[in-house]
């Protein structure tokens, strides 16, 4: 009886692995068909919508491949040479595949990768077992462009052990800093030997990469690495083409608009579980009050339903499971740090980020008696494109000029730093409150024609002082903002040499819409983003790769490093269409001359931007210097000499300035209203206070006053 219940349950256990392989082998081939038709739709899209469609051919397939070369393997730490060479065979060959809708080679890529990856997890746990020798006289090369890839699985555990080496060795040096410094302060701090603090490296790096090669390795899905091949591909025709799968999309229109429908918490993970690394002031989470940060979600249950344990869940279906319609109940089971254990309902709604908005402050100068100015931060050029009646930034700055106004203030500084674009309509309309009307930007499509885009409310909403403020991070709207007013020569621009220089617009398609209903098992295929139209300033020149030029050049940390579109290989060209008729308003800024003269003296007399001066040029020479040494005492020597040299640089930025802010009157109700909201708005007061751009633009505003006297 024993003998036919044991072999009833061996055929059993027999029948359900081979229905378990069954599956496997039919989820494989469902993927396959998937990832053909998403390269094929992808493909064609880009041929039939891009701006400047490349031909698929050789030439496209030798960059396609040298790109998903990269993506795969960026670091040289994973392939070797023999793989590459293998995987070479098709650098000539990947055109005919996208036309004939095979993935040979992102099939085999996959398959060395995979092999690739496991052989790594052994060769990083073994080297962390033990401690490195530190005092053998080698060196590593930390740019892995500079790097080979290896030739044998020997080769590539050596370059596995130089970096691991120089991880825990930088972190050691870091920790025996700190203890150093915590020892000269207290009596009572415990010295750790440098065996313990190396033991306490290896362990925390050994954890390091344990969790990203379960995140990125073992919880890769099939989305997960066609989204790497198709990027590649998309790469090749500009840098701001790109495919977004469902979720990534998501994301973005978060992002965009600001807004979404849940409870209000930034996730993470940490080991295994979901951490809770903010809740968002205002939302449903924080009104509710029991969640925290540092908490892990352990289970997620939708109202009454029994919840789902998420423990080692990827993160971003975990997060699917937790966001949802307003209105409706998520019931989060936590765990706080002190180990309690809590059931918590939250109910959903619509959360918003005031940090992704426009706001103001008012700014007066303690050494020019009765000076007031309004200082605008706009982080992006935001708009709910889902939501007619969501917040977009025009209106939104619109609404903060009128508050200016109502408080009887001529001086504007808008900042535009760090602000990469956004809406293109939202950036003329803004232009259109200090200027009466005309043209504020050229766009010209794929087939040659130019539309003008201009402001046609003939009101000037503004009509004092302007200072824009931007950087090297200020892109797109916010160089056809800054571009339009600087022809106009409506305001002047300050801030870095130049900045970004992305001058292309982009549109989403939803590739399941473009599909015919017989492919809907395979829908939720996410979007593509493709550059579709070039945009050029009303004299003519594109803002491509060369981007806006200030009149006040101002130092920063990246003023000696090549910076922005321009080092994209795959960047379209800078190029000029004719001009539009515009009339300058000279009354604004009558002399740029003698303004430009002010800031560069004062600009070589200030200790600050001087200090900062001299810290790009170390920046540069740091980007230049690739080679660290690999011996412990040799690395401390060298840590020791930069943080001397490093140590003139501390108080940089710390230091407050003769300036005083306030809000504007109309705001005082809405952050009186809540304690989170004044601490947040305290803290961004107090870096209004110590920012030296800000500081010199307050100047130009009163350069721009006395020379319209």
């Amino acid at each position: 009886m024993y003998f036919f219940s044991l072999l009833f349950w061996a055929i059993s256990f027999f029948a359900s692995a081979q229905q378990s392989v069954a599956e496997i082998a039919e989820q494989k081939i469902f993927e396959n068909q998937k990832n053909k038709l998403l390269s094929s739709v992808i493909r064609a899209t880009l041929e039939s919508a891009h701006y400047s469609p490349r031909k698929i051919d050789d030439s496209l397939s030798a960059d396609f491949f040298d790109e998903y070369l990269q993506n795969i393997d960026r670091t040289k730490k994973f392939l070797l040479q023999e793989d590459v060479d293998l995987l070479k065979n098709y650098r000539y060959d990947l055109d005919d595949q996208l036309s004939s809708d095979r993935l040979d080679f992102f099939n085999l890529s996959m398959e060395i990768v995979e092999k690739r990856n496991k052989e790594v997890q052994q060769i990083y746990k073994e080297l962390l077992a033990k401690p490195f020798d530190y005092t053998t006289d080698e060196k590593i090369e930390l740019d892995s462009d500079k790097l080979p890839y290896s030739k044998t699985l020997v080769e590539l555990k050596d370059s596995w052990r130089q970096a691991l080496k120089y991880q825990v060795i930088s972190q050691v040096a870091n920790a025996m800093n700190l203890q150093k410094k915590a020892a000269s302060k207290s009596d009572t701090v415990t010295v750790k030997s440098f065996a313990i603090l190396e033991n306490e490296a290896r362990k925390s790096i050994l954890k390091r990469h344990d969790e990203w090669f379960h995140r990125m390795i073992e919880q890769s899905n099939n989305t997960d690495k066609i989204s790497v091949y198709i990027n590649s591909l998309t790469a090749t025709f500009d840098p701001h083409t790109s495919y977004f799968p469902p979720k990534l999309k998501e994301d973005f229109d978060i992002r965009f608009s600001g807004t979404v429908e849940g409870i209000g918490a930034t996730l993470s993970t940490k080991d295994g579980y979901v951490r809770v690394v903010e809740v968002v002031p205002g939302s449903p989470a924080w009104k509710q009050g029991d969640l925290k940060a540092e908490d892990l979600i352990m289970k997620v249950g939708q109202g009454a339903k029994d919840p789902i344990d998420v423990y080692d869940m990827r993160l971003d279906d975990a997060v699917k499971m937790i966001r949802g319609s307003k209105g409706t109940e998520v019931r989060l089971t936590i765990r706080k740090p002190d180990g309690r254990v809590l059931n918590i309902p939250i109910i959903r709604d619509k959360v918003i980020r005031e940090e992704t908005y426009a706001k103001s402050a008012v700014i007066s100068d303690k050494n020019d008696n009765g000076l007031e100015v309004a200082y605008v931060y706009l982080p992006s050029f935001y708009s709910n494109f889902n939501d007619i009646n969501g917040r977009n930034s025009a209106d939104d700055m619109k609404k903060e000029v009128e508050k200016i106004n109502n408080e009887g203030i001529k001086n504007i500084i808008l900042d535009l730093r760090n602000n990469g674009g956004g809406s293109l309509m939202d950036a003329v309309n803004i232009a259109g409150l200090f200027i009466q009307n005309g043209p504020v930007v050229q766009v010209k499509d794929g087939n040659g024609h130019v539309q003008v885009l201009s402001d046609k409310d003939t009101k000037v909403y503004f009509d004092g002082n302007l200072v824009i403020l931007v950087n090297s991070f200020s892109a797109s709207a916010s160089e056809i903002l800054a571009a339009a007013m600087q022809d106009y020569r409506r305001a002047v621009i300050v801030g870095t040499k130049s900045t970004y220089g992305k001058g292309t617009v982009q549109r989403f398609t939803d590739l399941d819409r473009i599909l015919p209903a017989r492919y809907n098992q395979y829908k939720e295929l996410g979007s593509l983003k493709y550059s579709m139209q070039k945009f050029y300033r009303i004299n003519g020149g594109a803002t491509q790769k060369k981007g806006v030029i200030p009149e006040i050049i101002l130092p920063d940390i990246y003023s000696y490093i090549d910076f922005g579109e321009k080092e994209e290989e795959s960047a379209m060209p800078w190029d000029e269409i004719n001009a539009v008729s515009y009339t300058p308003t000279y009354n604004y800024i009558p002399n740029y001359v003698e303004i430009e003269k002010n800031s560069k003296e004062r600009i070589g007399k200030s200790e600050q931007f001087n200090l900062l001066d001299e810290r790009a040029k170390l920046v540069k020479q740091e980007n230049e210097e690739t080679i660290d040494p690999l011996n412990f005492e040799v690395f401390e020597e060298m840590k020791v000499s930069k943080e001397k040299e490093l140590k003139k640089f501390e108080n940089f930025g710390k230091k407050v300035l003769p300036i005083e802010v306030r809000n504007l009157t109309l705001d005082n109700v809405f952050f009186q209203s809540d304690s989170t909201r004044q601490e947040i708005n305290k803290e961004w007061h107090k870096a209004i206070e110590k920012d030296i751009y800000i500081y010199e633009a307050i100047h130009v505003i009163e350069d721009l006053k006395a020379s319209r006297k």
